[in-house]
């Protein structure tokens, strides 16, 4: 009797578990969904990942500025306007560079052009008409002896009538060649003497309308549409240390080599002092750019909004040249601030941040990550683990664009190249937790259809918003690190 109860214990325990085996099956099991695509995801049967490049060090130590100086006194400071050596604003010889206005150069350049032309043209009339003159001369005095020679021939006796008739009949071809002459040949130097008078009459006229041109540009005072404030300096910092307190353009000139260029300076957030190396709000610019143009810089400055000064900032890069001249003056921090879709703005600051020369491709060294949007550059996303997360870190990355590939993500195979698929230039992986300079997507959130080659190529910050959200502003800022 125990053996048989015990038997039914077991059978039911195994119909049991069948049962449950069965339900188990029936249901849908959960399955982890995570596509970051903000990387290439490592496949070690395929592909071999190379590890993160060594990173030169950002440029640290003893910062080129003490800290800031006590307040100025309450009041906006003036500046006296100088009078500039040409006064139609053909040059900019002034160390403050005030406002620039080109009314007078087309004049000037117009008449130069014309003046050399017509002194040309009036010095090959001259010689048409010396020559001329010459030919003029000889023939007159030629015809003047021919008829003094004739006067003395019809003195001389009959006697003498068949030298006369000799004399006669050469003096009539003479007279034929005279009169050839004068009926063809000089009608048709002044023909072409005319034609040239007609070119350089012309050419006046041409200069005449210039000069009115000018003139009717000169009724209103000159004015420019986006004013360049007086003060200047070799960087935003700068400028702000010698007074120029409102955010807006200015021009600065880290190197008295090179040519002063115009920036937008920051000089609010933080206490200013923030040049903007990088500006997106509206997608208004392309991004997906050159080599040569991410090098020069590209987009729009600033515009004016109708306060007489161009106080908001438009889409640009700054160019990788001149960052990478402000990075090395000295230490140097950079500030990122993005906007989602909502109005939610966050914000990555670095305290030293380099990018290396054109010869380096622009390696990228940061140090210092404080802020609430992720230390992706740093870090990676992190969402990821191992090597997976490794490659999506930046620092120490090269510079690609869609046409000189630097990534490391199987270099010299252009079928992998971030930088084509993720739409923009950037210090790339393989590929990355960062795509500032990817393509502008309105409304935040993307599909793969959405996207050119099925790549998370928005303007993604993986660390705040995943892969899958494109934001709607970011600002890149930097300025000189001091205590």
């Amino acid at each position: 009797m125990k053996w048989l109860l015990l038997l039914c214990l077991c059978v039911y325990a195994v119909q049991c578990s069948d049962y449950d085996d069965d339900d188990e099956e029936d249901k849908p099991k959960p399955v982890k969904v995570f596509d970051p695509r903000g990387h290439r995801p490592l496949d070690k049967k395929r592909e071999v990942y190379n590890p993160v490049r060594n990173a030169p060090p950002p440029i640290s130590g003893g910062s080129r500025y003490q800290g800031r100086p006590t307040e100025a006194p309450v009041g906006r400071q003036e500046y006296e306007k100088q009078e500039q050596p040409d006064a139609g604003g053909c040059t900019h010889a002034s160390e403050e560079m005030g406002e620039l206005c080109p009314t007078g150069c087309e004049l000037k350049s117009a008449i130069v052009k014309q003046e050399r032309n017509v002194k040309g043209e009036v010095s090959k009339l001259q010689k048409d008409v010396d020559d001329l003159s010459r030919s003029a001369n000889t023939i007159y005095n030629y015809v003047d002896g021919m008829s003094n020679a004739l006067r003395e021939r019809q003195l001389v006796s009959n006697e003498n009538g068949d030298l006369v008739t000799r004399y006669t009949d050469d003096l009539e071809t003479q007279h034929a060649f005279a009169k050839e002459a004068i009926t063809t040949v000089f009608p048709s130097n002044i023909r072409i003497l005319q034609s040239v008078l007609d070119k350089i009459r012309l050419k006046i006229l041409r200069v005449e309308k210039a000069i009115l041109a000018q003139k009717d540009g000169c009724q209103e005072p000159c004015t420019v549409s986006c004013p360049i404030p007086v003060v200047s300096g070799k960087e935003c910092e700068d400028i702000f240390r010698k007074g120029g307190k409102d955010s807006g353009m200015y021009l600065i000139q880290p190197d008295s080599f090179y040519q002063p260029y115009k920036v937008y300076c920051d000089q609010t957030t933080q206490k200013g002092g923030w040049t903007t190396v990088q500006n997106r709000m509206d997608g208004s610019v392309d991004f997906g750019r050159r080599w040569d143009d991410y090098r020069r810089g590209f987009g729009n400055i600033a515009f004016d909004v109708g306060k007489g000064h161009c106080s908001n900032p438009g889409e640009y890069w700054l160019g990788n040249d001149r960052i990478s001249q402000l990075s090395k003056l000295g230490p140097t921090e950079i500030l990122m601030e993005m906007q989602d879709w909502s109005g939610s703005k966050v914000y990555a600051q670095y305290r030293q941040f380099t990018v290396q020369g054109e010869m380096t491709n622009y390696i990228l060294s940061i140090d210092g990550y404080s802020g609430n949007a992720g230390n992706g550059l740093l870090e990676g996303a992190s969402t990821l683990f191992g090597e997976n997360r490794t490659m999506t870190i930046h620092n120490g990355m090269k510079f690609s664009t869609y046409d000189r590939d630097n990534d490391n993500w199987t270099p010299g195979d252009p079928s992998k190249q971030c930088s084509r698929e993720d739409g923009g230039g950037w210090w790339y992986n393989r590929c990355h937790s960062a795509n500032p300079n990817g393509r502008y997507y309105w409304g935040g959130s993307y599909t793969r259809n959405m996207a050119k080659h099925g790549t998370d190529d928005g303007m993604v910050w993986m660390n705040w918003k995943g892969s899958w959200y494109s934001l709607k502003a970011m600002t890149m800022k930097i300025r000189p690190f001091f205590s």
